[in-house]
């Protein structure tokens, strides 16, 4: 069945060429440059994969359990490295799901997931977040809605896009659950190290033996543009059909960029660069959250993790109206709607993107437009 364009991603085509000024819509750490490698390159890297492993360079996939907290619960070839988190979530869903199959999804949540299973002809059932618990996932809701059909259940921790955060204890129960029925669980960790009240929660690939972990380099290390993600897992056959359909798809690994990514994993680079990257983060939710409180037209629950978050418009508001007139002159501003999460009266606000993203002044147009609003209303 063909793959359909989720909302999230069409609101994104639509406004690539939009040129704004300031953005209230960053979802990732400021990006470092090429610059910053250079000293820890090898001008005599060779470009091709001949005679590395199918599963990524060794070095990365070892960064990859040592920061995920899995070196001493998971071993080198239960990684394997992928372009982004986003091709991990793929592989794993598209190896995992039939026609038929059931799938549990949380709302709000990364919308991926719901693409594929549609693709697939899988049975999509969703679980709300409680807004009115700080975005809580009912997990009572959550064990009514699994049955022996269940395949795969989806979610992300930290959650995107509300930044809630899963406790230990939460997501042993998830895995209770899970195991009840032999679903698979997957737990996309893209903003996992910007925990801004509370320590990383455990990946789930160490809690269970149907447990995949995804993640990235590219939120809380800004380095999206590398394409270098990861999968992990305990359970051999998976990784290797993972390995199998890759080989169908983007082939095999990324040579340059999964050697920049293994730099930016060395300990002595990424603590450092965690250490800024929170600091930054930090700042601009408190800025973000002050100005909120003093906005009447808005309110939210600020996110225990990550940068972004979704706040909530008052019922005359429309998000999608608000975020395009913000994209428009006077106020050239990013944000996305919340309908990109079928939240209509919502929108999603991220502190990420460092100086370059302008958020005071940002976040001075969006309070010229809401006084606007304030005055019509």
């Amino acid at each position: 069945m063909k793959v359909k364009i989720h909302t999230l991603f069409e609101y994104l085509l639509e406004t690539t060429e939009a040129e704004p000024e300031a953005f209230l819509g960053f979802s990732l750490s400021q990006s470092p440059v090429l610059g910053d490698f250079i000293d820890a390159l090898d001008p005599a890297l060779s470009l091709d994969w001949n005679g590395r492993s199918f599963r990524g360079v060794s070095e990365l996939r070892a960064h990859v359990l040592r920061q995920a907290g899995l070196e001493t619960q998971c071993s080198l070839d239960d990684v394997l490295i992928t372009a982004g988190a986003a091709e991990a979530n793929y592989l794993a869903l598209r190896q995992l799901l039939e026609q038929g199959d059931e799938i549990i999804v949380e709302k709000p949540g990364w919308p991926q997931a719901e693409v594929i299973a549609k693709a697939e002809g899988a049975v999509i059932k969703t679980v709300n977040r409680d807004e009115n618990n700080a975005w809580q996932l009912p997990l009572d809701q959550l064990k009514e809605a699994v049955t022996p059909k269940t395949k795969v259940i989806f979610l992300t921790n930290p959650n995107n896009p509300t930044g809630r955060l899963f406790t230990t204890a939460e997501l042993l129960e998830i895995v209770d659950i899970a195991r009840s029925v032999g679903a698979w669980l997957i737990v996309d960790e893209v903003y996992a190290g910007l925990e801004w009240n509370a320590e990383r929660a455990p990946s789930i690939a160490g809690l269970y033996e149907r447990g995949i972990t995804t993640g990235s380099v590219s939120k809380a290390l800004g380095l999206q543009g590398l394409r270098t993600g990861w999968m992990i897992c305990p359970d051999p056959d998976l990784i290797m059909d993972a390995v199998i359909l890759r080989e169908n798809s983007s082939e095999i690994m990324n040579i340059l960029g999964e050697t920049i990514a293994e730099i930016a994993l060395r300990p002595e680079r990424y603590a450092p660069a965690l250490r800024v990257a929170r600091a930054e983060g930090r700042a601009n939710l408190e800025m973000l959250d002050h100005f909120i409180a003093d906005q009447p037209l808005l309110s939210w629950t600020p996110p225990d993790a990550g940068l972004i978050g979704l706040a909530q418009l008052a019922d005359a508001l429309d998000g999608d109206h608000l975020a395009k007139s913000m994209l428009a002159p006077p106020y050239r501003t990013f944000l996305l709607p919340g309908s990109a999460y079928d939240l209509q009266h919502h929108i999603r606000v991220g502190v990420g993107g460092g100086n370059a993203a302008k958020l005071p002044l940002a976040l001075t147009r969006l309070a010229r437009f809401l006084s606007t609003c304030e005055q019509s209303s």
